[in-house]
């Protein structure tokens, strides 16, 4: 069997490729992890900007946000437990925690 391979410019897949920011943005408003969470400030829970700072750098930090958004986790950032979040699919939160790690 002949495999045939397509050379496409990268003009072509930079236009289609999805913007994961605008992604990510989209999803955290959709499933209103923003009643708990903003950007620059603590709120019920900690900012997006604490969370990269603090797991930038850290390879096993996506996996271990993801079991604790999907299963819910309590004590890592104070008192409050997050509850768990099991409507949310996988893929969703892969591509919310790039978003937040992406937040300066």
């Amino acid at each position: 069997m002949k495999k045939i391979l397509f050379a496409l410019p990268l003009t072509t897949l930079l236009i289609a490729a999805p913007s994961f920011a605008q992604d990510g943005e989209a999803l955290i408003k959709q499933y209103k992890c923003t009643a708990c969470h903003k950007i620059d400030q603590k709120s019920v829970g900690p900012s997006y900007q604490d969370i990269a700072k603090k797991y930038t750098g850290d390879a096993a930090a996506p996996a271990q946000m993801a079991e604790r958004v999907k299963k819910g986790s309590r004590g890592v950032w104070g008192s409050p437990p997050m509850p768990p979040h099991q409507n949310i699919s996988d893929d969703d939160i892969k591509t919310m925690i790039n978003y937040i790690m992406g937040v300066k």
